[in-house]
């Protein structure tokens, strides 16, 4: 399986049967470019515009945008239910994890989380093997919390997302702070890793 992040939340993931898994997709203004993705599946974690411009996709695609459990062109995927800040979802609402099973390997995407899961979240998303993790606060859970999330999972491979970046228009903090707490990362320089049995860490991806 390859993991490929066009920037912010979003990433596309394709097996090695070719099907497509498009994440949280964002419009211009969020500042990166948006790209024309042919997808298979795409799944929005909330319906805030940086997370949900579905036209970013092309193609006969299906639009997974609730909790639940679902098979799609062979993919098991599991989506649980969350919060976008500390308080309950009362402040920016709800989202929504997912967990993706391609080519065996488990993928967790969390999308806007904003508070440390509870042990019934933990045990619903489950065992994972690559975790997508939002790092850079403000909207998100913050880096210290971050590793408290990585820890909880216990991932054999994290990409950090949601953070600032050159082109980003959000007030984000980078991902250094996160590395530093973590101890530690391998920036790629790339836009794209495949993932295989022998990956173990933090990779840091580039965004184009």
């Amino acid at each position: 399986m390859k993991i490929k992040w066009f920037g912010h939340a979003c990433f596309l993931l394709t097996s090695k049967g070719g099907i497509r898994i498009l994440t949280d997709p964002f419009d211009a203004s969020v500042g990166y470019k948006v790209p024309e993705v042919e997808a298979d599946i795409v799944t929005t974690s909330h319906d805030h515009y940086d997370h949900s411009y579905i036209r970013m996709a092309k193609g006969d695609f299906t639009h997974i945008r609730k909790p639940g459990d679902f098979n799609v062109h062979g993919i098991s995927i599991t989506g649980v239910s969350t919060y976008h800040d500390q308080d309950k979802g009362t402040q920016r609402g709800q989202n929504i994890v997912y967990k993706f099973t391609v080519d065996d390997v488990r993928v967790c995407h969390l999308g806007d989380l904003g508070h440390i899961p509870d042990l019934a979240q933990v045990e619903r998303i489950g065992p994972v093997d690559v975790l997508l993790l939002p790092v850079g606060g403000t909207y998100t859970i913050d880096a210290s919390d971050a590793v408290e999330v990585m820890k909880l999972l216990k991932p054999a491979v994290t990409i950090p997302m949601h953070y600032k970046t050159p082109p980003l228009k959000f007030r984000l903090d980078s991902v250094d702070n996160f590395l530093l707490l973590a101890g530690g990362g391998q920036r790629v320089r790339k836009q794209e890793v495949e993932i295989s049995n022998d990956l173990r860490g933090i990779y840091v991806l580039d965004y184009e």
